[in-house]
């Protein structure tokens, strides 16, 4: 593979320069898994199938959602952008009447000649041992040459939400909640992540 300078790297529309700077003042620093993550996408935009609207799925949490978030209409927030977590660092970019679309994901069988990329992906040092610029260095160079690309085919059924189709009152807290829950809220069945809460008195003027 011929190397090409930064300045030569487009992503989604954007130099890698350019891209760096924007993960810098989405994320609040270079994020190795961002970096990765715009190759991904770029490189899923030019599979695509032909269509006009399309969704994504990612599956990992960690970085990835982030680099779609930035780089595509697709966000958690307006229900384009869903997050399976499967534990795999892997994306996928599908027309959302159809199903049909493309998934781009990390090749574990070519990262043996990017030590530093298989290093972290694979958790092989703590973050604080690993070399962050020699990292982002071999990221650059490898560009999505590291990446594997199929088509794919999504079940739509499978991924459609209800849970948002009817909401009640609950009756422990008085929030409004998805009906399908069940009798209350997932909060007041114990799902609430707080170990205290309180509810404020109402203030005097």
């Amino acid at each position: 593979m011929k190397n090409v300078t930064s300045s030569e790297i487009i992503i989604c529309g954007h130099t890698y320069d350019e891209y760096i700077e924007m993960i810098k003042a989405f994320h609040g620093h270079v994020a190795p898994g961002m970096v990765i993550g715009g190759f991904m996408v770029d490189l899923a935009y030019h599979n695509l199938p032909q269509g006009e609207f399309f969704d994504a799925i990612c599956e990992t949490r960690a970085c990835l959602p982030d680099a779609i978030q930035l780089l595509t209409p697709c966000t958690v927030g307006n229900g384009w952008l869903r997050i399976i977590d499967l534990g795999r660092f892997a994306l996928s970019l599908y027309e959302k009447y159809t199903g049909d679309g493309v998934r781009v994901y990390v090749d574990s069988r070519k990262l043996d000649n990017w030590p530093e990329i298989k290093t972290f992906l694979f958790k092989l040092k703590p973050k604080k041992e690993q070399d962050s610029e020699a990292l982002i260095t071999e990221m650059n160079l490898a560009c999505t040459s590291i990446l594997g690309v199929q088509k794919v085919t999504i079940n739509l059924n499978a991924i459609k939400s209800s849970r948002r189709d009817t909401f009640s009152v609950c009756p422990s807290c008085g929030e409004g909640y998805p009906k399908n829950d069940g009798e209350t809220c997932l909060g007041c069945q114990g799902e609430a992540p707080y170990l205290h809460s309180e509810i404020p008195g109402l203030q005097e003027d």
